[in-house]
């Protein structure tokens, strides 16, 4: 990572505890790092949970997410939440294109960079989530997988209006399943994501702006992952479910 630029590590929650227990959660977390500047900390709670957890970690430091939108500022649209909402109950982040997104749920490349727009607009500051399947790094198409969607994400957008803009690598092979990129994997990625955008914004952007890694991160692997030139930080999983270890994961940077 280079000291430039700062790092970043958010804790995904996804589909996991109560009202209390995110209550709870979010309790701890601000109490273990509420008072740590080095790394910029955020949290990404399930949607009925966000305005909750947005009082318990009133004026800390610690930034508050959602994990994902839909692109259209309101309609008939059961069960999805716009940008406007997320911002009404005090998010300031959102992820877009998350892998489960894209794999699980089917969100297209366009799919994406629609919310990505809505997400800008509405003033959010976005977490744009790449990554690649098992049969795509077996057949040797991990780069030209992250770049598609990157191109197809970032395509028209400027680097002003991306300011707040933060890049996460997440190999899909390693998101719950235990496996994890090794340091030097995720290097050889995260190089070549930055290189990309170079393409797309220019060089000084791409210096910039920050990249994660995410995959199944934990405490003890975080360390050797953000030692890497181009590691800017971590989005932590199920990990980020334990204050005690999301804290280890945040304090890890080397």
């Amino acid at each position: 990572m280079t000291p430039k630029r700062k790092p970043v590590v958010g804790g995904n929650w996804k589909m996991h505890g109560t009202l209390g227990e995110a209550q709870d959660l979010a309790s701890e977390v601000r109490n273990r790092l509420s008072s740590y500047g080095a790394v910029q900390t955020l949290v990404f709670p399930p949607f009925p949970f966000l305005g909750a957890v947005a009082q318990r970690l009133a004026d800390s430091n610690i930034g508050l997410g959602a994990q994902d939108l839909h692109f259209e500022k309101k309609g008939a649209f059961t069960g999805a939440v716009s940008a406007e909402m997320l911002t009404s109950v005090g998010c300031a982040w959102v992820l877009v294109g998350h892998s489960e997104r894209r794999h699980v749920f089917g969100d297209s490349d366009d799919v994406v960079a629609k919310k990505l727009r809505a997400a800008l607009a509405a003033g959010l500051k976005p977490v744009l989530c790449v990554g690649e399947k098992l049969e795509e790094r077996k057949a040797g198409d991990t780069f030209a997988v992250n770049r598609r969607q990157l191109r197809t994400a970032l395509n028209g957008l400027a680097g002003d209006q991306l300011q707040h803009l933060v890049l996460a690598y997440e190999p899909v092979w390693a998101i719950g399943t235990g496996l994890v990129a090794t340091p030097e994997q995720a290097q050889e990625v995260h190089a070549d994501v930055r290189a990309a955008v170079a393409e797309l914004l220019g060089g000084a952007f791409a210096g910039a702006v920050r990249i994660q890694y995410g995959g199944s991160v934990k405490a003890e692997t975080a360390a050797g992952l953000m030692a890497k030139a181009d590691v800017d930080g971590l989005l932590v999983g199920g990990a980020s479910l334990k204050a005690e270890e999301f804290a280890a994961i945040v304090r890890a940077r080397a």
